[in-house]
Protein backbone atom coordinates (compact mmCIF):
# COMPACT_ATOMS: atom_id res chain seq x y z
CA UNK A 1 0.00 0.00 0.00
CA UNK A 2 2.97 2.20 0.80
CA UNK A 3 4.25 1.66 -2.11
CA UNK A 4 1.45 2.42 -4.70
CA UNK A 5 1.12 5.66 -2.34
CA UNK A 6 4.79 6.36 -3.54
CA UNK A 7 4.17 5.41 -6.77
CA UNK A 8 0.63 7.45 -7.45
CA UNK A 9 2.32 10.93 -6.16
CA UNK A 10 5.84 10.05 -8.11
CA UNK A 11 3.21 9.48 -11.05
CA UNK A 12 0.88 13.14 -9.94
CA UNK A 13 4.32 14.96 -9.58
CA UNK A 14 5.78 14.34 -13.23
CA UNK A 15 2.54 14.76 -15.23
CA UNK A 16 2.02 18.30 -13.03
CA UNK A 17 5.60 19.08 -14.44
CA UNK A 18 4.88 18.25 -17.63
CA UNK A 19 2.22 20.74 -17.48
CA UNK A 20 3.60 23.54 -15.70
CA UNK A 21 5.86 23.08 -18.50
CA UNK A 22 3.53 22.84 -21.76
CA UNK A 23 1.63 26.18 -19.91
CA UNK A 24 5.13 28.13 -20.16
CA UNK A 25 5.81 26.93 -23.53
CA UNK A 26 1.84 27.84 -24.36
CA UNK A 27 2.19 31.15 -23.36
CA UNK A 28 2.07 34.51 -25.85
CA UNK A 29 5.26 36.13 -25.23
CA UNK A 30 5.90 39.70 -26.81
CA UNK A 31 8.80 40.09 -29.30
CA UNK A 32 12.20 40.85 -27.62
CA UNK A 33 13.40 43.84 -28.34
CA UNK A 34 17.06 45.88 -27.96
CA UNK A 35 19.87 46.61 -30.47
CA UNK A 36 22.49 43.97 -31.17
CA UNK A 37 25.00 43.82 -28.05
CA UNK A 38 23.11 45.70 -26.14
CA UNK A 39 22.75 44.26 -22.63
CA UNK A 40 20.56 45.74 -20.05
CA UNK A 41 21.75 44.59 -16.38
CA UNK A 42 19.30 44.52 -13.20
CA UNK A 43 20.87 45.68 -10.01
CA UNK A 44 20.68 47.95 -7.19
CA UNK A 45 22.42 51.57 -7.73
CA UNK A 46 24.17 50.75 -5.10
CA UNK A 47 26.28 47.82 -6.43
CA UNK A 48 26.29 49.14 -9.53
CA UNK A 49 28.83 52.17 -8.36
CA UNK A 50 30.73 50.14 -6.42
CA UNK A 51 33.11 47.21 -7.24
CA UNK A 52 30.44 44.79 -8.08
CA UNK A 53 29.79 46.95 -10.66
CA UNK A 54 33.04 47.91 -11.73
CA UNK A 55 33.94 43.76 -12.13
CA UNK A 56 30.96 43.55 -14.35
CA UNK A 57 32.20 46.55 -16.58
CA UNK A 58 35.95 45.21 -16.32
CA UNK A 59 34.20 41.58 -17.65
CA UNK A 60 31.23 42.72 -20.03
CA UNK A 61 32.55 45.91 -21.41
CA UNK A 62 35.88 44.89 -22.07
CA UNK A 63 37.49 46.21 -25.08
CA UNK A 64 36.57 43.77 -28.52
CA UNK A 65 39.67 41.92 -29.71
CA UNK A 66 40.89 43.14 -33.24
CA UNK A 67 39.57 46.74 -33.50
CA UNK A 68 41.39 49.69 -33.99
CA UNK A 69 40.17 51.99 -31.05
CA UNK A 70 38.88 50.63 -27.85
CA UNK A 71 34.80 49.45 -28.12
CA UNK A 72 32.83 47.62 -25.43
CA UNK A 73 31.62 43.49 -26.09
CA UNK A 74 28.75 45.19 -24.99
CA UNK A 75 27.07 48.11 -24.59
CA UNK A 76 25.83 47.75 -20.75
CA UNK A 77 22.07 49.52 -19.59
CA UNK A 78 21.96 49.69 -15.96
CA UNK A 79 18.30 49.52 -14.56
CA UNK A 80 17.68 48.70 -10.60
CA UNK A 81 15.34 46.13 -9.88
CA UNK A 82 12.07 47.75 -9.06
CA UNK A 83 11.88 49.26 -13.13
CA UNK A 84 12.22 46.09 -14.59
CA UNK A 85 9.32 45.30 -15.49
CA UNK A 86 6.65 45.78 -18.17
CA UNK A 87 8.06 46.31 -22.02
CA UNK A 88 11.39 46.75 -20.00
CA UNK A 89 11.52 43.25 -19.69
CA UNK A 90 11.30 42.25 -23.32
CA UNK A 91 15.30 42.94 -23.38
CA UNK A 92 16.45 40.14 -25.76
CA UNK A 93 19.90 39.86 -23.79
CA UNK A 94 19.76 40.69 -19.80
CA UNK A 95 22.10 40.44 -16.71
CA UNK A 96 20.30 39.87 -12.74
CA UNK A 97 22.93 40.41 -9.92
CA UNK A 98 21.15 39.22 -7.28
CA UNK A 99 22.47 39.32 -3.27
CA UNK A 100 21.19 35.94 -1.86
CA UNK A 101 22.23 33.21 0.33
CA UNK A 102 22.88 31.10 -2.52
CA UNK A 103 25.83 31.54 -5.10
CA UNK A 104 25.93 30.56 -8.63
CA UNK A 105 24.60 31.58 -12.15
CA UNK A 106 21.55 30.67 -13.37
CA UNK A 107 20.29 30.88 -17.20
CA UNK A 108 16.83 31.96 -18.15
CA UNK A 109 15.58 31.62 -21.37
CA UNK A 110 12.63 33.04 -23.17
CA UNK A 111 11.10 33.97 -19.46
CA UNK A 112 9.39 37.44 -20.17
CA UNK A 113 9.97 37.61 -24.07
CA UNK A 114 11.09 35.77 -27.18
CA UNK A 115 13.90 34.70 -28.17
CA UNK A 116 15.55 35.80 -24.53
CA UNK A 117 18.27 34.70 -22.82
CA UNK A 118 18.34 36.01 -19.26
CA UNK A 119 21.47 35.32 -16.66
CA UNK A 120 21.20 35.76 -13.07
CA UNK A 121 24.23 36.08 -11.13
CA UNK A 122 23.92 35.24 -7.25
CA UNK A 123 26.05 35.37 -4.09
CA UNK A 124 25.67 36.77 -0.36
CA UNK A 125 27.26 39.95 -0.84
CA UNK A 126 29.66 41.96 -2.83
CA UNK A 127 33.01 40.02 -2.33
CA UNK A 128 31.11 36.53 -3.30
CA UNK A 129 28.97 38.34 -6.02
CA UNK A 130 32.24 39.66 -7.36
CA UNK A 131 33.95 36.07 -7.18
CA UNK A 132 30.77 34.62 -9.36
CA UNK A 133 31.37 37.42 -11.89
CA UNK A 134 34.83 36.91 -12.10
CA UNK A 135 34.71 33.66 -12.60
CA UNK A 136 31.38 33.15 -15.11
CA UNK A 137 32.15 35.73 -17.31
CA UNK A 138 34.14 33.87 -20.11
CA UNK A 139 30.82 31.82 -19.78
CA UNK A 140 28.39 34.75 -19.80
CA UNK A 141 29.92 36.11 -22.96
CA UNK A 142 30.03 32.97 -24.91
CA UNK A 143 26.11 32.28 -24.14
CA UNK A 144 25.87 35.87 -25.21
CA UNK A 145 27.22 36.32 -28.08
CA UNK A 146 25.74 33.33 -29.74
CA UNK A 147 22.32 34.88 -28.67
CA UNK A 148 23.26 37.48 -30.46
CA UNK A 149 24.77 35.92 -33.15
CA UNK A 150 22.05 34.31 -33.87
CA UNK A 151 19.80 36.95 -33.78
CA UNK A 152 21.83 38.69 -36.66
CA UNK A 153 21.62 36.27 -38.49
CA UNK A 154 17.71 36.03 -38.16
CA UNK A 155 17.62 39.48 -39.34
CA UNK A 156 20.13 38.76 -42.51
CA UNK A 157 17.79 36.17 -43.43
CA UNK A 158 14.92 38.88 -43.70
CA UNK A 159 16.62 40.71 -47.25
CA UNK A 160 19.20 37.69 -48.33
CA UNK A 161 20.83 38.25 -51.90
CA UNK A 162 20.06 35.13 -54.25
CA UNK A 163 23.65 33.83 -54.88
CA UNK A 164 24.72 30.57 -57.05
CA UNK A 165 28.78 32.10 -57.26
CA UNK A 166 30.03 30.58 -54.26
CA UNK A 167 28.16 27.39 -55.12
CA UNK A 168 29.48 26.69 -57.97
CA UNK A 169 33.20 28.27 -56.91
CA UNK A 170 33.63 26.67 -53.88
CA UNK A 171 31.12 24.34 -53.00
CA UNK A 172 29.96 26.37 -50.29
CA UNK A 173 26.68 28.61 -49.66
CA UNK A 174 26.73 31.46 -47.43
CA UNK A 175 23.99 34.13 -46.06
CA UNK A 176 24.29 37.72 -46.76
CA UNK A 177 22.26 40.58 -47.08
CA UNK A 178 20.95 41.87 -50.82
CA UNK A 179 22.75 45.30 -49.77
CA UNK A 180 25.99 43.65 -50.60
CA UNK A 181 27.05 43.12 -54.45
CA UNK A 182 30.11 41.61 -56.31
CA UNK A 183 32.93 43.91 -56.51
CA UNK A 184 35.75 41.21 -58.13
CA UNK A 185 35.32 37.68 -59.35
CA UNK A 186 38.48 35.43 -60.48
CA UNK A 187 38.45 31.71 -61.39
CA UNK A 188 39.40 31.07 -57.24
CA UNK A 189 38.64 34.58 -55.82
CA UNK A 190 35.83 36.09 -54.75
CA UNK A 191 35.21 40.21 -53.35
CA UNK A 192 31.76 40.78 -51.68
CA UNK A 193 31.13 44.87 -50.61
CA UNK A 194 28.59 46.66 -48.97
CA UNK A 195 28.74 50.22 -49.01
CA UNK A 196 28.26 52.36 -45.81
CA UNK A 197 28.18 56.22 -45.15
CA UNK A 198 31.80 57.22 -45.43
CA UNK A 199 33.24 53.63 -45.90
CA UNK A 200 32.52 49.94 -46.64
CA UNK A 201 32.23 46.32 -45.68
CA UNK A 202 34.01 44.01 -47.38
CA UNK A 203 33.91 39.94 -47.58
CA UNK A 204 36.51 37.66 -49.54
CA UNK A 205 36.38 33.81 -50.52
CA UNK A 206 39.24 31.95 -51.41
CA UNK A 207 40.97 29.06 -51.40
CA UNK A 208 44.66 27.84 -51.00
CA UNK A 209 46.37 24.67 -50.56
CA UNK A 210 46.27 22.99 -47.22
CA UNK A 211 50.25 23.29 -46.77
CA UNK A 212 50.25 26.90 -47.78
CA UNK A 213 48.88 27.64 -43.55
CA UNK A 214 49.73 24.02 -42.13
CA UNK A 215 53.90 23.10 -42.79
CA UNK A 216 57.01 23.59 -40.85
CA UNK A 217 56.42 27.68 -39.63
CA UNK A 218 53.87 28.92 -37.49
CA UNK A 219 50.42 29.12 -38.69
CA UNK A 220 50.22 32.85 -37.57
CA UNK A 221 52.93 33.71 -39.76
CA UNK A 222 51.69 31.74 -42.64
CA UNK A 223 48.06 33.39 -42.43
CA UNK A 224 49.79 36.66 -42.40
CA UNK A 225 52.11 36.05 -45.51
CA UNK A 226 48.84 34.47 -47.19
CA UNK A 227 46.72 37.61 -46.71
CA UNK A 228 49.41 40.05 -47.80
CA UNK A 229 50.11 38.01 -50.87
CA UNK A 230 46.07 38.00 -51.85
CA UNK A 231 46.52 41.62 -50.85
CA UNK A 232 49.18 42.14 -53.23
CA UNK A 233 47.79 40.60 -56.01
CA UNK A 234 43.87 41.35 -55.40
CA UNK A 235 42.88 44.21 -53.25
CA UNK A 236 44.79 47.47 -54.41
CA UNK A 237 45.09 50.72 -52.85
CA UNK A 238 43.51 54.43 -54.18
CA UNK A 239 47.56 55.12 -55.19
CA UNK A 240 49.22 52.87 -57.58
CA UNK A 241 51.78 50.67 -56.12
CA UNK A 242 49.93 50.51 -52.81
CA UNK A 243 47.43 47.49 -51.44
CA UNK A 244 46.07 45.59 -48.34
CA UNK A 245 48.10 44.10 -45.97
CA UNK A 246 48.32 42.80 -42.12
CA UNK A 247 48.73 45.63 -39.98
CA UNK A 248 53.15 45.25 -39.19
CA UNK A 249 53.11 47.08 -35.53
CA UNK A 250 50.22 44.31 -34.11
CA UNK A 251 50.27 40.94 -34.23
CA UNK A 252 46.75 39.29 -34.81
CA UNK A 253 44.76 37.33 -32.72
CA UNK A 254 44.65 33.62 -33.50
CA UNK A 255 42.15 31.22 -31.89
CA UNK A 256 40.60 27.36 -33.17
CA UNK A 257 37.13 27.40 -33.99
CA UNK A 258 34.47 25.69 -35.94
CA UNK A 259 32.92 26.71 -39.31
CA UNK A 260 30.23 24.24 -40.29
CA UNK A 261 31.68 21.12 -37.79
CA UNK A 262 35.19 22.11 -39.64
CA UNK A 263 38.13 22.84 -37.92
CA UNK A 264 39.23 26.55 -39.00
CA UNK A 265 41.92 28.95 -37.64
CA UNK A 266 39.96 32.00 -36.69
CA UNK A 267 42.16 35.12 -37.01
CA UNK A 268 41.62 38.95 -36.19
CA UNK A 269 43.31 41.78 -36.25
CA UNK A 270 43.89 45.09 -38.20
CA UNK A 271 44.72 45.68 -41.85
CA UNK A 272 46.61 48.74 -43.16
CA UNK A 273 47.36 49.54 -47.03
CA UNK A 274 50.95 50.00 -47.84
CA UNK A 275 52.65 52.77 -49.32
CA UNK A 276 48.83 54.94 -48.16
CA UNK A 277 46.93 55.61 -45.15
CA UNK A 278 44.17 53.62 -44.78
CA UNK A 279 43.36 50.50 -42.24
CA UNK A 280 40.86 48.92 -40.43
CA UNK A 281 39.77 45.42 -38.79
CA UNK A 282 39.57 42.01 -39.92
CA UNK A 283 38.23 38.47 -38.98
CA UNK A 284 39.65 35.81 -41.14
CA UNK A 285 38.51 32.05 -41.05
CA UNK A 286 40.90 29.33 -42.37
CA UNK A 287 38.61 26.36 -42.83
CA UNK A 288 40.47 22.96 -42.96
CA UNK A 289 38.91 21.04 -45.91
CA UNK A 290 40.57 18.11 -45.98
CA UNK A 291 38.43 15.94 -48.51
CA UNK A 292 39.53 18.93 -51.05
CA UNK A 293 42.61 19.04 -49.43
CA UNK A 294 42.53 22.66 -49.12
CA UNK A 295 41.62 25.52 -46.77
CA UNK A 296 39.06 27.88 -47.27
CA UNK A 297 39.47 31.56 -46.24
CA UNK A 298 36.34 33.25 -45.53
CA UNK A 299 37.53 36.87 -44.46
CA UNK A 300 35.72 39.86 -43.43
CA UNK A 301 37.10 43.83 -43.10
CA UNK A 302 35.90 47.08 -42.93
CA UNK A 303 36.81 50.78 -43.90
CA UNK A 304 35.06 53.08 -41.79
CA UNK A 305 37.41 55.81 -40.14
CA UNK A 306 36.48 58.24 -37.20
CA UNK A 307 33.58 55.71 -36.65
CA UNK A 308 32.80 52.34 -34.58
CA UNK A 309 33.73 49.24 -35.88
CA UNK A 310 32.27 46.59 -33.44
CA UNK A 311 28.89 45.80 -35.11
CA UNK A 312 29.70 46.06 -38.70
CA UNK A 313 32.68 43.66 -38.18
CA UNK A 314 30.24 41.28 -35.69
CA UNK A 315 28.19 41.85 -38.70
CA UNK A 316 30.45 40.61 -40.83
CA UNK A 317 31.31 37.20 -38.37
CA UNK A 318 27.78 36.78 -38.95
CA UNK A 319 27.40 36.46 -42.50
CA UNK A 320 31.03 34.01 -42.17
CA UNK A 321 29.54 31.70 -39.32
CA UNK A 322 26.85 31.36 -41.92
CA UNK A 323 28.66 29.61 -44.25
CA UNK A 324 27.94 25.50 -45.22
CA UNK A 325 29.78 23.14 -47.19
CA UNK A 326 28.12 21.17 -49.74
Amino acid sequence: MKRSLILLASIFLIISCKNEKAKREDRILSDSSGNINQLTVVIENDLWEGEVGEAIRTNLAAPVDGLPQEEPLFSLSQIPPETFTGFVRNSRIFLKIEDSSSKGMQLIEDEYARPQTGIVLMGEGSEELIDVINNKSDSIVKILKKTELTEKQRRIRKSLKKDDALSEKFGISMKFPSAYRYAKEDEHFSWIRKEIPKGSMEILVYEVPINTIENDSSVIANIIQMRDSIGEAQIPGRLEGSYMITEKAYAPYLFETQIDGKFAYETRGTWEVANDFMAGPFVNYAVKDEKNNRFLILEGFVFSPSRGKRDNIFELDAILQSAEFE
